[in-house]
């Protein structure tokens, strides 16, 4: 893809910022791919959380601040789009609509990802020792909705094999909250990497899912690095400076996951080599993300503030555990473009396009000639 052609969604990004409107189409310039499935967390969740119930410690995500460089709150955990918006748009494809939003438009695909969901099952992660996980829609939920929405909507077996083989997977990211829970209720790096087979696993497992069903272009992305993030910043805090690298990260943190991710592209290896029909593609959001702390200047962020939150308050890196973005008692920086981070957990819409560029015209997705067939359209 060239940089012309991203160059106009980003154009288009601040069209859709201006207008607002979730339903707003791109026109078509004949991609082969003619829908998105996602399944995921709030990495990638467009609002089925706001419509799955309660939602508890992200109700404020409903309202503004959230969604302001959108100009409209939508579920989104961002002031704006999301990686998968930017992917879907250099598609040429409309936004991707929420499975819980029943009046949506499914044409061009479903996001089933909802925030705040696991890869493990609630069980499994109790039986881990993890006693605390708030998600109900967990990544096996999110399967069985997909199946139940091609019940109601296929027209023949024929019908549905190629809506799917014509349609790009995003199986992930997941398995970050599997990891927040158990370290956020006190779980040591050693006590979380024992189950972190069983994530890939239920990972590998997703993508075989959709695989039988007739899937033939996946996208799997790895998770991001968490010692970076303002809330593992601001809970693990130490006077220790060997404890931190050069980009001022918490080291452990960010080995542990690296270690997931090397697990996740060692199971895509065999994944491939058992599906040799299958594009299969691993989306490096960990390099990515590093790769834009290294360039954070030139992209226009500040520097001195890339590992704080935007929105939120307290300590060093502006955020409180007890104190979502938008409770009382927090504010929002005036300049989201120039932030990395949106609330100390999620990140801006300026630097999730930043990693969508990353993935699609800079090498941190690969197969990268399987990347350009899918993206040079």
């Amino acid at each position: 893809m060239s940089s012309l052609n991203f160059l106009s969604f980003t154009l288009i990004s601040s069209l859709l910022v201006i207008s607002s409107p979730l339903s707003i189409w791109v026109e078509s310039k004949g991609c082969s791919i003619n829908a998105i499935y996602s399944f995921g967390d709030s990495i990638a969740d467009t609002g089925n959380l706001l419509r799955e119930g309660p939602v508890g410690f992200f109700a404020s995500i409903g309202s503004y601040p959230y969604g302001q460089s959108y100009k409209k709150p939508t579920g989104r955990c961002s002031d704006g789009l999301l990686i998968i918006d930017y992917l879907a748009m250099d598609l040429n494809l409309p936004l991707i609509n929420p499975y819980l939003d029943k009046s949506s438009n499914f044409s061009n695909g479903v996001n089933f990802a909802v925030a705040g969901a696991t890869a493990l099952d609630r069980l499994v992660l109790l039986e881990n020792g993890i006693g605390f996980p708030p998600a109900s829609v967990p990544l096996s939920s999110q399967l069985e909705w997909f199946n139940s929405y091609l019940n109601s909507t296929c027209s023949s077996q024929s019908d549905c094999a190629q809506k799917i083989e014509q349609a790009l997977f995003l199986v992930g990211e997941i398995g970050g909250n599997d990891y927040n829970y158990a370290f956020f209720q006190g779980a040591s790096i050693n006590q979380a990497m024992n189950y972190v087979p069983q994530v890939v696993q239920s990972i590998i497992d997703a993508a075989k899912h959709v695989i039988s069903l007739g899937a033939r272009q996946l996208v799997v992305p790895g998770n991001f690095p968490i010692g970076c993030s303002p809330s593992y910043l601001t809970l693990y805090s130490t006077t220790n400076s060997s404890a931190y690298d050069e980009k001022k990260c918490l080291k452990d943190y960010n080995n542990f996951s690296m270690y997931h991710n090397k697990q996740l592209k060692a199971a895509l290896v065999d994944l491939r080599k058992s599906n040799p029909d299958v594009t299969i593609i691993y989306a490096d959001y960990y390099e990515a993300f590093m790769h834009m702390l290294d360039q954070a200047s030139s992209l226009g962020f500040e520097e001195d503030s890339m590992l704080t939150a935007c929105c939120g308050t307290g300590g060093g890196y502006n955020y409180e555990s007890n104190l979502m973005c938008g409770s009382p008692g927090t504010t929002v920086c005036s300049n989201p473009d120039q932030h990395i981070s949106w609330d100390g957990i999620h990140l801006t819409q300026a630097a999730y396009m930043v990693i969508a560029q990353s993935l699609v015209t800079e090498g941190f997705a690969y197969p990268s000639d399987k990347v350009q067939e899918i993206w040079d359209c």
